[in-house]
């Protein structure tokens, strides 16, 4: 069993594991600290510095997401000195972003919109050259609205250190720096997986599903969690329903398989759930057409097919193909039935092929 240590925070004991950051420590016991650069699905960072903390014997606040929890430590989380320094840390942020909250797509979803009401900061105390970036729709999935970014640098490390496809990086310096492609090529299936990954892990509006803008705001919508249906990984995350239509997909960063990271598949393919085309009701032949049936005939005449075949041609000419969209349980279930119930061997996969 890990030994556990124990440290003081805003005057509490409190025991945690070693290896933690204080942040985590902090979050563990329901403690907030604001941050705005930090994605727990990254390594850390402190490019922000709102999650300043002061801590015992220390000349300066420290990063809270980068500085080592140690055993004997005294934090303090609050403190008129600390909100002072976020609070110009926040005021800093918005003397280049620009002031269009009440039609931003983010809205109501906005790390940096929180932040400012939360620490009432001033929007025009810092005064002086804004960008004047185009918005970028350059693709189909991702809408890029530049004048929005604030550097903080997690649609880059998301994009290179947990999907590893490299296609953003930071580019240019000081005032000029901004996450971006090579040569700011357009993102396409060469440089880019359309995995959404960067949209999942802005604190802003600067990087938004483009299938979604426009359908609904962040209060008009239901989030309905469910499993994604593309393969057996089994990833979580929440439908964004409204008027009994899904118009997105949202992570779920508490979900136990994906921690919130999603495939193109997973984020963006659920345009077949309001298809036309898409069946929603078993069909049986009768004749050059189809009709609509119930769950119990058509399960019935299958059946009866079933006992059909193998009472005229024997057992080894029925077989169970299963898919990778099922679960290892369903999969299991199927070859269970296909040996047992049916008597033969013949099981496959549609991942071996």
């Amino acid at each position: 069993m890990t030994q556990m240590l124990t440290m003081t925070i805003n005057g509490n004991a409190v025991d945690f594991v070693p290896g933690k950051t204080v942040l985590e420590v902090c979050q563990d016991q329901g403690i907030p600290i604001p941050t705005m650069c930090h994605d727990a699905r990254l390594k850390p960072y402190g490019g922000c510095r709102l999650c300043l903390v002061e801590v015992k014997g220390a000349p300066k606040p420290l990063t809270s997401c980068t500085t080592p929890a140690a055993s004997g430590m005294v934090v303090t989380t609050e403190s008129p000195r600390l909100t002072r320094l976020r609070k110009t840390i926040i005021e800093l942020l918005l003397s280049n972003h620009p002031n269009d909250c009440m039609c931003c797509e983010a809205a109501g979803n906005c790390t940096l919109q929180e932040m400012a009401y939360q620490y009432n900061a001033d929007m025009k105390k810092y005064p002086g050259e804004q960008w004047a970036l185009p918005i970028r729709e350059d693709n189909p999935f991702i809408t890029f609205e530049a004048n929005k970014c604030i550097v903080c640098g997690r649609c880059t490390r998301i994009c290179n250190e947990v999907v590893m496809a490299g296609t953003i990086d930071m580019t240019g310096r000081g005032f000029n720096a901004i996450p971006d492609t090579a040569f700011s090529r357009p993102r396409s299936l060469q440089n880019c997986e359309f995995c959404g990954q960067c949209v999942s892990a802005c604190p802003t509006g600067a990087l938004t599903d483009r299938k979604s803008r426009g359908l609904g705001r962040s209060s008009e919508v239901t989030r309905v969690k469910t499993t994604c249906s593309y393969c057996g990984t089994g990833c979580n995350f929440f439908l964004k329903v409204r008027d009994d239509r899904v118009i997105g997909v949202e992570s779920d960063y508490d979900a136990p398989v994906n921690k919130g990271n999603l495939c193109i598949k997973g984020r963006y393919g659920y345009d077949f759930i309001h298809h036309k085309d898409r069946i929603t009701t078993p069909l049986i032949r009768e004749g050059d057409g189809y009709r609509e049936a119930s769950w119990d005939e058509a399960l019935e005449l299958c059946a009866t097919k079933f006992k059909q075949l193998i009472k005229d041609y024997g057992a080894d000419t029925v077989g169970g193909f299963s898919s990778s969209r099922c679960t290892n349980e369903e999969n299991y279930l199927l070859a269970k039935w296909v040996r047992t119930a049916v008597g033969s061997n013949n099981v496959d996969n549609c991942a071996r092929v």
